[in-house]
């Protein structure tokens, strides 16, 4: 057991470090689909069918969410971007 316990310390340190240069889309991407493969298995485990399976699927449907969720985020700064450079544009023209 505490083999175990001391191997787990440096492979989760290196995971965590291997994350450090991934861009916003691609960690909201791997985060949904190690969520979404975690609830998967505990929910499939419950059921009482492999939680593999459950793993799996949760991963692909977290994957997917977590893309979306990065898609949404894009485009409310790129409208938040658009209207204060608006603002700013009116403020600087002459005769307001």
């Amino acid at each position: 057991m505490m083999k175990k316990t001391l191997l787990m310390v440096p492979v989760a340190a290196l995971a965590l470090t291997g994350c450090s240069g991934m861009s916003d889309t691609q960690q909201r991407t791997l985060s949904g689909g190690a969520i979404g493969a975690a609830a998967g298995a505990g929910i499939v485990a419950i059921a009482g069918a492999n939680p593999i399976w459950g793993a799996l699927g949760g991963a692909v449907v977290g994957a997917a969410g977590g893309y979306v969720y990065d898609q949404y985020e894009k485009s409310k700064q790129a409208e938040y971007n658009s209207g204060y450079q608006a603002g700013k544009k009116s403020a600087t023209t002459p005769g307001n």
